[in-house]
């Protein structure tokens, strides 16, 4: 299938535009895992301290 130059540009352009989209997320769900692993670290230090304090 041979496109003409103006399909490929807006296939370009489409690609462009998934790679934009797909980055934002990207930085979003970076951003939820840095959340949940600090809210994973706390929970991990609060257990150590309680198992220490029960002994």
């Amino acid at each position: 299938m041979e496109l003409t130059p103006e399909q490929l540009v807006a296939e370009f352009q489409d690609a462009v535009m998934e790679l934009y989209f797909a980055r934002k997320r990207m930085v979003a769900l970076e951003a939820e895992n840095a959340e949940l692993r600090a809210r994973l670290a706390a929970l991990g230090q609060q257990d150590t301290a309680e198992q220490q304090g029960n002994r």
